[in-house]
């Protein structure tokens, strides 16, 4: 078998178990026949949780959520892969504290992925531009559409002040805490239909 077929065959593999991983992770938690109410009761009490462990670990990440426009929150972002993985997961968008949308977020990614973890990831949207522009759009890719700051905290817990002047901030949190190592660019981020 010569180099290049063996390549894409692995390749295809990779891609058949992360598809089936992602599709096993995403079925698990919320099921897809649950009625709509049901379903958004649920993300609800998921967007609750991740803000109040963010709001816990960083009290700064409180005063963005208050002076922002919207904020986006996936509770439950579901990473999982074999040399080909993908990253799922489903949440809410908030505007002055009342949720205005569901949304799905999704990411491919190829290189030496294998195993799976779970985040959180919140976006902030600090300007009514930013905000604006994602609300407007069909389709909404994190890095393409806006740049988006990962928040960086100091030694002392308290916000970079160069990132908390961003019109796009992120935090992606796990149950170690916050990640500062990350990136969301290349997200696609799109409205849920329920």
């Amino acid at each position: 078998m010569n180099r290049r077929h063996f390549v894409t065959r692995v390749a295809g593999s990779g891609l058949l178990v992360a598809t089936a991983m992602a599709a096993g992770c995403t079925t698990t938690g919320t099921s897809a026949s649950k009625d709509p109410v049901a379903k958004k009761q649920e993300i609800d009490a998921g967007v609750d949780g991740a803000l109040n462990r963010l709001f816990s670990a960083n009290p700064g990440a409180r005063d963005l959520a208050q002076r922002a426009q919207g904020v986006l929150v996936f509770p439950r972002v579901i990473s999982a892969g074999l040399v080909v993985g993908g990253e799922y997961g489903e949440g809410a968008l908030r505007s002055k504290g009342a949720t205005v949308g569901y949304y799905s977020t999704t990411q491919a990614s190829v290189g030496l992925t294998a195993g799976g973890q779970s985040k959180a990831v919140i976006i902030m949207f600090m300007t009514p531009e930013a905000y604006n522009k994602f609300v407007a759009s069909k389709g909404w890719t994190a890095g393409a559409d806006a740049n988006v700051a990962v928040a960086k905290v100091g030694a002392d817990g308290r916000l970079d002040t160069l990132t908390s002047q961003q019109p796009v901030i992120a935090f992606v949190q796990t149950n170690a805490g916050l990640m500062f190592d990350v990136s969301v660019n290349g997200s696609k981020i799109s409205k849920l239909d329920i």
